[in-house]
């Protein structure tokens, strides 16, 4: 189904969801390469496609946030280096505490220490 139809079936609006794509929260689902080019490149939606926007928007009203913050939070997710600045602030900030590994590490360089001692 095209964008229209599928707004509709959601209960939002087709610049809505453009703006969701535009963020990565939408599945690549555009009709075949020639298609496209003779159809103007709609968007087509199916079942599985509207279940994804569907659950996204059950996020967003369930945790209160925008489809901005879900992007961001798919992005922390989905890239190492942003998921490990955002945890050193989390951190920095007292909201997260340092992962236990760190912990371990600092055990086992002192269990070090006391056995070289000897």
């Amino acid at each position: 189904m095209r964008i229209t139809e599928a707004a509709r079936r959601l209960g939002t609006s087709p610049r809505m969801l453009r703006y969701r794509e535009a963020l990565g929260l939408l599945p690549a689902t555009r009709e075949a390469p020639g298609a496209a080019r003779r159809g103007g490149g709609h968007r087509r939606f199916g079942e599985a496609e509207l279940r994804a926007v569907a659950l996204a928007l059950a996020l967003e009203k369930r945790y209160d946030i925008g489809p901005a913050e879900l992007a961001f939070g798919l992005r922390v997710l989905a890239e190492p280096q942003v998921q490990a600045h955002v945890r050193e602030l989390g951190e920095r900030i007292g909201r997260l505490s340092a992962p236990p590994t760190r912990a371990l590490d600092f055990e086992k360089e002192k269990a070090m220490r006391l056995l070289r001692r000897r």
